[in-house]
């Protein structure tokens, strides 16, 4: 037996992609831990440990494939990779001898490793790529940009010297960061108060001070009104306010009526309760945060949500101090010079996006896109370009996105749709052309960079070779890089990648040999407030957004509206995360699927006596058609807001390849009727839980 040996990596279970160490011998993975020179110090969540499984399940493709059947008929031709690459390469060019440059469209789960793939777009001449941003983050990562001019990638949270956190619909405890969950903990042993802002009692709400499960869709409402307390009790700081931020008198103006008493009435809380926390916020001042919210895709104000958390963490002077939101920090700020670029060997092309970015609104992110809006862009009207070419790369939005049947319908214009994925998945099952990525286990990565308070450079490795006939990212795109022309992306080896990047930096790829990262500063980097270039319009904290919103042509101070309650006897569709699974993609796995094979529905205690539904009943979910979009056992609770339904995210798979998830739970993206058209205006998340259920007893 060979020696065991330990590879340095990154985990590639979710996208926090924690430093890892992979034991390994015989080119198996006997052991997966968090790097102990990391302050993981060994800890890894259950999908990291997980990855062994992944790496081993043989129910994932294994090697490429081209269709035969119809699309969704689920029958292959095997073919080498040869042949796989050279036939995507043929359909690429002769839909832009056709259709022009821009007829390709490309998507991803983004993260640290997409430069190589923006570089490869570029190098085709199209800007059409997206990411999965509007069915996330997007309404948060522009309500950064609206009130600090950062993105949300640029924010830090400084738990470990927070001394009062909130968290709203932001499940830390479950959507697991490892390294995120240990330092709450610890500040929360060390005396730091947690109030929880949510439509459930979450594992997270079991840790808190305070929680307020308040009406599904009424956040803005509550918000307002603890804006309203700490501006009418002269609660923020004045000096830090005055100094540093803009618009505080519109937005004094604009919160006048929207008191604790009236935002009591929609949110279904005490207006006492209400004016208690935004005191308490007052007293831990400036040390708070309010977090604006991850996946926040949820509702048509749901970018104001997020916006006003930002409002009000400014308003105590928490932006750029310690224990509050800090700017990330970058090689720059620690005199070290960045990696180099693959996109810099390409000019950016310069043609119309085909979902409008940079001409219908100038506020939103290109960098993120607007995925849904560049679908229609495939049966375009004559004399638009349309989109003929899809890349999904390790993105599933038949999945992610809400109605999966009209996308289907869109993807029918495609002339070619080509899956990247080292799973199956409903994308990859209705795709033309199946590229089996490596596992992350089984490949090496470009080389990234991570900000924060302590920038670094991170490499994932590989562990073992691949199971079956799979490629690494940088393979893939070398390949089709190869064969389109594109010499400078034709890269031999995964060393010619390494030693690009580093040109300039004065590291070498053994320089990562042994933690598997290289820091670029050994102390933290917290920004000056009183030197920091905040980049708003304005240089400074916009609390009224009149930067940003001159941008988008929209007002910043958006009126509440309430959210509509749902029909008789029916459920607004809530889903979240748990701790053992990452939305749809490890439902199939193993190891996990043994922690959690379907995801049972949580309904409130009156409401199940209500519909004649007991604890051990199962029952099927109806859409707004009173089509069934499945079957279900029920978690019958008074620990959700009787007006919700609420499911965890990924389950209900229809693919037979798939044998553990088959038909196990409820797809929610199924439930979405009409929702690809449903958009928040003033962030451009997709508004996914702005629809509503009826269950329906299964009998026995």
């Amino acid at each position: 037996m060979d020696a065991v040996q330990q590879i340095h990596s990154v985990c590639g279970m979710c996208s926090v992609r924690c430093p890892i160490t992979v034991e390994q011998s015989n080119n198996a993975v006997s052991m997966i831990y968090g790097n102990r020179q990391s302050p993981l110090k060994g800890a890894l969540c259950a999908r990291g440990v997980a990855g062994k499984a992944l790496e081993e399940d043989a129910e994932r493709p294994h090697g490429p494939l081209i269709r035969v059947g119809e699309r969704g008929e689920g029958k292959w031709r095997e073919v080498s990779w040869d042949e796989a690459l050279d036939y995507v390469a043929r359909k690429v060019r002769a839909a832009q001898e056709q259709y022009g440059r821009e007829t390709v469209l490309w998507s991803d789960r983004e993260g640290p490793f997409t430069d190589l793939y923006r570089a490869f777009m570029r190098g085709l001449g199209s800007p059409n790529v997206c990411t999965h941003s509007p069915s996330c983050d997007l309404n948060t990562h522009h309500a950064c940009k609206a009130v600090f001019g950062y993105g949300r990638g640029m924010m830090v949270y400084d738990y470990a010297n927070c001394k009062h956190l909130v968290l709203q619909t932001r499940n830390i405890f479950e959507a697991i960061n490892v390294g995120e969950a240990r330092t709450v903990m610890r500040a929360l042993r060390g005396g730091c108060k947690l109030s929880v802002i949510d439509i459930r009692h979450t594992v997270t709400a079991s840790k808190a001070d305070n929680v307020f499960i308040i009406r599904p869709g009424s956040d803005y409402a509550f918000n307002l009104a603890v804006i309203h307390t700490l501006i009418a009790q002269e609660l923020y700081d004045k000096a830090y306010v005055a100094a540093y931020a803009t618009g505080f008198e519109e937005l004094r103006a604009f919160v006048t009526p929207y008191t604790p008493a009236w935002a009591a009435a929609e949110c279904g809380v005490e207006a006492q309760a209400i004016e208690d926390l935004a005191r308490a916020l007052a007293a831990a001042a400036p040390h708070v945060i309010w977090h604006p919210g991850w996946m926040t895709s949820r509702y048509s104000d749901s970018f104001q949500v997020s916006r006003t958390a930002l409002v009000i963490t400014a308003l105590l002077g928490g932006f750029a101090t310690p224990g509050g939101i800090l700017p990330g920090r970058t090689p720059k700020d620690c005199g070290k010079p960045d990696l180099k670029k693959f996109t810099d060997l390409y000019p950016a092309p310069q043609c119309p996006r085909a979902d409008g970015l940079g001409r219908d609104n100038k506020a939103f992110d290109t960098g993120k896109g607007m995925l849904h809006r560049a679908f229609r862009a495939i049966n375009a009207p004559e004399g638009t370009p349309p989109v003929k070419i899809y890349f999904a790369w390790r993105h599933d939005p038949l999945q992610g996105f809400p109605d999966p049947d009209a996308l289907r319908e869109l993807f029918s214009g495609l002339d070619l749709l080509v899956s990247v994925s080292f799973s199956w998945s409903d994308t990859a099952w209705y795709a033309d052309v199946v590229l089996p990525l490596s596992t992350y286990l089984a490949r090496d990565s470009i080389i990234a960079g991570k900000k924060g308070l302590k920038p670094q450079f991170f490499v994932r490795r590989q562990a073992v070779r691949p199971k079956f006939d799979s490629r690494a990212d940088w393979e893939i795109i070398s390949g089709l890089a190869r064969r389109l022309g594109l010499d400078a992306l034709a890269f031999s080896s995964v060393e010619d990648v390494w030693n690009y990047q580093l040109q300039g930096t004065g590291l070498s790829i053994t320089d990562f040999d042994a933690k598997g990262f290289v820091s670029l500063t050994r102390d933290p980097l917290y920004a000056d407030l009183k030197t920091l270039k905040i980049p708003t319009a304005s240089g400074k904290i916009e609390l009224a957004s009149t930067g940003y919103g001159a941008k988008a042509g929209l007002p910043m101070l958006q009126p509440y509206t309430a959210p509509t309650p749902p029909p008789p006897d029916a459920f607004r569709i809530t889903f979240g995360r748990a701790a053992v699974h990452t939305q749809g993609h490890t439902v199939n796995n193993p190891l996990l699927f043994e922690q959690m094979p379907e995801n049972t529905a949580w309904i409130h205690t009156q409401r199940a006596k209500a519909a004649g539904l007991a604890p051990g009943d199962r029952v099927r979910v109806l859409d707004a058609k009173g089509v069934s979009m499945g079957e279900v056992g029920i978690k019958v609770t008074d620990l959700i807001h009787p007006e919700a339904l609420f499911v965890v995210h990924g389950f209900g798979h229809k693919l037979s390849c798939e044998s553990r998830a088959f038909h196990k739970g409820v797809s929610d993206s199924l439930c979405l009727r009409g929702g690809l058209t449903m958009e928040d205006a003033a962030g451009g998340g997709l508004s996914l839980q702005e629809h509503f259920v009826t269950l329906e007893k299964v009998a026995f």
